[in-house]
């Protein structure tokens, strides 16, 4: 098992300025609540980062930022795409100082073949300094990437060590742990299924309720990791609500709102992501106001 990527990783968002700029002194804020939160690992320009909407010189100067302050924690950057080509030279030309995987997304709207992902991948690891992070997420990319693909690639390349996994299905993901080499990391995708996913052998989240809670996230995937289901999912049970409700209307909106109302960001999303409405604006308040 890949020891960086094992317990709360967190996907951190990127906190804009009213005027839309990215807010760098705000992003410090959050990276040093999630040191002082006791997360694991730090994971930069994922989905809930709004990367599609960062010029190049802004996703620089956010990774530059996570790194100068993460204090030792391990940082997984984003680095994914639907041009297998484009990826590798990208790759190619990065600096790698201080970053200790990638985080690559099943290519999107062209919706290749499990054959084609399968290249995509090995042709990626291949090319890769650090170890690659294989990302599932259906809902966003229109593509599964299946268990028997997962197992494929991480017996096809030692550099492909992990995969966050945001499909949902437990029998999915409960396959991928069972087949997968001993060393190979299951990450949930999912607030809400970090729970019943280390409970069938997975090893951690990649979170978005950290931005905003870290210690309560961290607790929680410690007492899971440590097979201490009972007061784990009693942590669960307070946060559930809260969590539903950061998801209502889209991510990062929720969690956006939910750190406004903490006074750490403003409440600002890159266009064509719009902040979130008053009413469930009021929800989360009032669910948070309930946390202990």
């Amino acid at each position: 098992m890949s020891q960086h990527f094992t317990g709360a990783g967190v996907a951190l968002i990127t906190p804009f300025t009213k005027s839309g700029q990215v807010d760098y002194k705000a992003l410090e804020t959050i990276i040093d609540n999630q040191v002082k939160g006791g997360m694991d690992y730090l994971v930069a320009l994922g989905t809930t980062a709004e990367t599609a909407t960062l010029t190049n010189d802004e996703k620089l100067n956010v990774v530059e930022l996570i790194k100068e302050k993460s204090a030792g924690l391990p940082v997984m950057v984003g680095m994914g795409g639907n041009n297998t080509r484009s990826i590798i030279k990208q790759i190619d030309k990065y600096n790698f100082n201080g970053v200790d995987s990638i985080l690559v997304v099943t290519p999107y709207y062209n919706k290749p073949s499990q054959e084609g992902m399968f290249r995509h991948y090995t042709e990626i690891a291949k090319t890769s300094p650090v170890p690659v992070v294989l990302y599932n997420v259906p809902s966003r990319t229109g593509v599964n990437l299946e268990f028997d693909t997962v197992v494929r690639l991480a017996e096809a390349s030692e550099n492909i060590v992990a995969i966050k996994e945001a499909s949902g299905v437990l029998s999915q993901i409960t396959k991928i742990g069972k087949y997968t080499p001993d060393d190979f990391t299951v990450i949930s995708g999912d607030d809400l299924l970090a729970l019943p996913i280390i409970s069938i052998g997975g090893n951690g989240v990649i979170s978005v309720i950290a931005n905003a809670l870290p210690a309560k996230l961290s607790q929680l995937i410690k007492l899971a990791n440590s097979k201490n289901y009972d007061e784990a999912l009693e942590l669960h049970f307070e946060l559930i609500d809260i969590l539903q409700l950061i998801f209502k209307e889209g991510n990062p909106g929720g969690i956006k709102a939910l750190m406004n109302h903490q006074g750490t960001i403003e409440n600002v999303l890159r266009s064509p992501l719009y902040k979130i409405s008053d009413a469930t604006y009021n929800e989360i308040k009032e669910a948070y106001s309930k946390l202990k």
